[in-house]
């Protein structure tokens, strides 16, 4: 990674990051460093990752992070988990979204509550799953006319019916159970 300058960075620059280590975002030409989750955040992500794939359709396929959007060249970020239409493809990035879904932890709270709706909302993306295992709770969000509105927030034992990108089940207290 070149040295750290005044002056934007492009997705060209993150060629340059390490493949291994912290997970680096950019955002409107300054980049993001997050850093390695808890167990609880990969034992959400992998419960409902299950979930998603066993109802996914041939057309669309579900990918965990580190996959990144980069729908310009001043956006890229790293989902926890992605559906993307399915398509040969040897990049490690993708520029089209079905559903985004981003696992809360203490460090990415913000980010992942109030900056990254807005930037995923902009890039036009259908669904917006914010997964928060300190809660125990699944907040939805669906673009209608080009904004997100909340559709549910779901937690224990409440089923919550999806329809975007593709009808499943969530139930959030099958993504907290104790491992």
């Amino acid at each position: 990674m070149r040295p750290i300058e005044p002056g934007e960075f492009t997705v060209a620059d993150l060629e340059l990051t390490p493949d291994e280590g912290p997970r680096y975002e950019l955002v409107d030409g300054v980049m993001l460093v997050t850093y390695m989750s808890s167990a609880i955040h990969q034992q959400a992500l992998g419960a409902l990752m299950m979930q998603l794939a066993s109802a996914c359709p041939e057309h669309l396929e579900v990918l965990p992070g580190p996959l990144e959007f980069r729908p310009h060249n001043r956006l890229a970020l790293v989902p926890d988990l992605l559906v993307v239409p399915r398509k040969d493809s040897s990049t490690r990035w993708v520029d089209e979204l079905a559903l985004v879904v981003e696992v809360v932890v203490s460090t990415t709270r913000t980010v992942d509550e109030v900056l990254k709706p807005r930037l995923y909302e902009r890039a036009g993306v259908p669904a917006y799953w914010v997964v928060d295992p300190e809660e125990g709770k699944v907040t939805v969000l669906e673009l209608v006319d080009g904004v997100y509105v909340e559709r549910d927030v779901v937690a224990g034992e409440k089923v919550f019916e999806a329809t975007l990108p593709f009808p499943v089940q969530i139930v959030p207290s099958e993504l907290f159970r104790e491992r």
